[in-house]
């Protein structure tokens, strides 16, 4: 369970940004625009990805010393841009469209899939950080952590498009933001330390 509690935690604090698939992700709820489709597709994708990086993360990390440096600072670099993103990060407030309007199931996918697929964050959040954390797990440990990153994105996103309402004015109060981006470049920070103190030791076994 420790493990399945980082996979939630860590999914979850990396999930916490607003960007183009949770803004999109709040606009069809306002419009109660199959709410469920778009939610549902949003974490699939999000399990998919994470047990891409888990499993490339766990098959060549059963390689060499060396190997295993490439990924732990390969690992480093991409929570220091999360880190820089956020510290970057507009503080805009912003413009929903709230009327209500269906459109048709095949048109939702397809957007809902291209503001997925098509944001890079989303590749290096789930597969390069996650997956990377994943890998010196033993190999029932990853799937209690997989599971629970997977059911940060579902809760988030399930939460996101029904409460839509709520997220929406929630967005637009740069006080609360300022507050959780906070918490969650405090968490990546106390990351990059483990990271890094696990790159000086692989260093140092390797001299």
């Amino acid at each position: 369970m420790e493990k399945f509690a980082f996979g939630f935690y860590l999914g979850m604090s990396l999930i916490l940004a607003i960007g183009p698939q949770n803004l999109f992700v709040i606009e069809q709820g306002l419009k109660r625009n199959r709410v469920f489709f778009v939610c549902l597709i949003c974490a699939l994708s999000d399990f998919i990805f994470i047990v891409i990086g888990t499993a490339a993360f766990h098959y060549f990390s059963q390689s060499t010393s060396f190997f295993d440096l490439m990924l732990n600072l390969l690992l480093l670099v991409f929570i220091l841009n999360f880190i820089w993103n956020k510290l970057n990060a507009s503080s805009n407030l912003y413009s929903l469209d709230k009327t209500y309007k269906e459109e048709p199931l095949s048109n939702v996918i397809i957007k809902t899939i291209a503001f997925t697929y098509l944001n890079p964050h989303v590749y290096s959040d789930t597969i390069f950080i996650i997956g990377g954390f994943s890998k010196d797990f033993i190999l029932n440990d990853k799937f209690f952590f997989v599971i629970g990153a997977t059911c940060s994105s579902f809760i988030y996103f399930f939460c996101l498009g029904y409460a839509s309402s709520y997220f929406a004015n929630f967005i637009n109060n740069r006080r609360s933001w300022r507050v959780i981006d906070r918490g969650v470049i405090i968490t990546m920070l106390l990351l990059s330390i483990f990271v890094l103190h696990k790159i000086i030791l692989i260093v140092m076994s390797m001299t």
